[in-house]
């Protein structure tokens, strides 16, 4: 729908993990292939937190983190992958999402707003993530396909992270014939990684913001959002679950 003062259609993007999540689904995922038995629960662990911290710290090689975190389910191939991701949705998305959200992508999408998720977890783990959310267009870290249509490891395209996210974008609306001119745009994230596209848009808003986007939005005059109770256990665990495994 078009913006009622500036005449220009409405934008509006979210971040999905701790922004539309209050876990981060990437990191969950790989818990979970630990639990399933899919991966050395030592050795995984802690490589997976040293790709997390690097994460929170701004310093993930992004490229790296993608090879180590789809070789599970590269592995497995295709269908023991979606039986395992759809017990994951059951187990530990579902219970995550809180109304909240919810409700706060229904007031974009009955407004008419253009509604995107922009993350930088990669597509096997968003996309029915997007699709419970009820957000039919996903940027994720798009993911490289062998010949036989299953993934290689590799980052197909430009990575959305920190500016790879404001380029993405970019790609998006030149393939509708768009500039960020040509909208009035929204953008809600939890990260300082984010603070590239944040900067971008018309309306950045902080949401459940981490210590340092919360101090840069306070200077900034951003919009600060916290969607969740305050409390909400942000790295909470499910209970075991049964090897999704054929």
């Amino acid at each position: 729908m078009t913006d009622t003062q500036t005449n220009r259609p409405r934008l509006t993007l979210f971040d999905l993990d701790h922004t539309l999540l209050p876990i981060d689904s990437d990191y969950e995922w790989g818990e979970f292939t630990i639990r399933i038995g899919w991966n050395d629960p030592v050795e995984f662990a802690r490589r997976n937190d040293e790709f997390y911290a690097h994460y929170q710290a701004g310093t993930l090689d992004v490229h790296d983190y993608v090879r180590f975190a789809t070789e599970a389910v590269r592995q497995r191939g295709p269908e023991a992958a979606a039986a395992a991701h759809a017990q994951f949705m059951r187990e530990v998305i579902e219970p995550a999402i809180h109304p909240q959200a919810r409700d706060l992508l229904r007031q974009h999408q009955q407004a008419g707003d253009d509604v995107l998720i922009i993350t930088a977890t990669n597509e096997f783990v968003t996309r029915p993530i997007a699709k419970a959310l009820g957000v039919q267009q996903l940027l994720a870290m798009q993911l490289a396909r062998d010949a036989q249509g299953w993934y290689t490891g590799e980052i197909d395209g430009i990575p959305t992270m920190r500016e790879g996210k404001v380029r993405r974008m970019e790609q998006w609306l030149a393939e509708r014939r768009l500039s960020w001119a040509d909208v009035e745009s929204t953008f809600y994230s939890d990260s300082m990684n984010d603070v590239p596209l944040l900067e971008k848009v018309n309306h950045p808003v902080a949401t459940n913001p981490d210590a340092r986007l919360r101090v840069l939005a306070q200077e900034r005059g951003w919009r600060i959002l916290d969607l969740f109770p305050t409390g909400t256990n942000q790295n909470a665990q499910p209970a075991p679950v049964q090897d999704a495994a054929p």
